[in-house]
């Protein structure tokens, strides 16, 4: 999820402040790394100031919290314009470090937070694409709340977690144990819940069909979602039906 604004607008101001060289060591002193979190309202800041060429630069560190910030930044970019960083955000989605994925699907919900039709685009594309993790990124930009209160954003986001529920149950046994594969499938576990919340009549109805499977991760996904709160609160004579249906 990106981060609201509070300490980011005041980090904002900080880099400013500083010349981009002197950037990496705020970084470096404020990243909240090695640590369980990292500190996403100043990968928020810098995705705001960070001019191409600093976006370029930290996307292609060896630095994990720099490249995150990098990707972030390539969001923002791209919702400005700058059509090429939707090819740079496809490379990242691709990116061994979990941090830097999330950095894809930040930068994308920056881009769907002033263009989500320009976003709806770009994630059915991906969700074509053959990579898992691509279709990872895909599931995860889309399937944010805040972006799923527009009825057409949410309605793609449920083809996009058809597409790509669809793309990992026609994977052979083998291919399953790929750490992309693993990512999507943990990224499926949640992503089903987001959007069907958002849009219950036509998500439970798409749900359910999956919940019939009998592909084993398919169903450790229904499962999975079907922990989640926000289904049972979206509509609870139907969570508890789709329940039965994958015990």
């Amino acid at each position: 999820m990106v981060p609201g604004m509070g300490r980011a607008a005041e980090y904002r101001a900080e880099l400013r402040a500083l010349p981009p060289e002197l950037w990496d060591g705020f970084l470096a002193e404020r990243s909240g790394l090695p640590g369980p979190r990292g500190n996403l309202e100043l990968a928020a800041a810098v995705a705001e100031e960070a001019t191409l060429d600093v976006a370029s630069r930290y996307a292609a560190s060896d630095d994990e919290y720099q490249a995150l910030c990098g990707a972030f930044a390539y969001g923002r970019l791209l919702a400005e314009g700058h059509e090429p960083a939707a090819t740079s955000l496809y490379i990242l989605a691709q990116d061994e470090r979990w941090r830097v994925r999330e950095g894809v699907a930040m930068g994308l919900q920056r881009l769907g937070d002033v263009a989500p039709e320009r976003l709806v685009r770009i994630v059915r594309d991906w969700a074509r694409d053959g990579h898992p993790l691509v279709h990872r990124a895909a599931a995860a930009a889309i399937c944010e709340p805040r972006l799923l209160r527009h009825p057409a954003t949410a309605h793609a986001a449920l083809d996009v977690l058809d597409a790509v529920t669809a793309g990992l149950a026609a994977l052979e046994s083998e291919d399953r144990r790929d750490d992309g594969v693993k990512a999507l499938r943990k990224a499926l576990g949640y992503c089903w819940s987001v959007a069907v919340a958002a849009a219950p009549e036509p998500g439970f109805a798409r749900l359910e069909r999956w919940a019939g499977e009998a592909d084993r991760d398919v169903r450790w996904i229904v499962r999975e979602n079907l922990r989640k709160t926000r289904l049972h609160k979206a509509d609870p004579a139907r969570a508890a039906a789709l329940q039965s249906l994958n015990p």
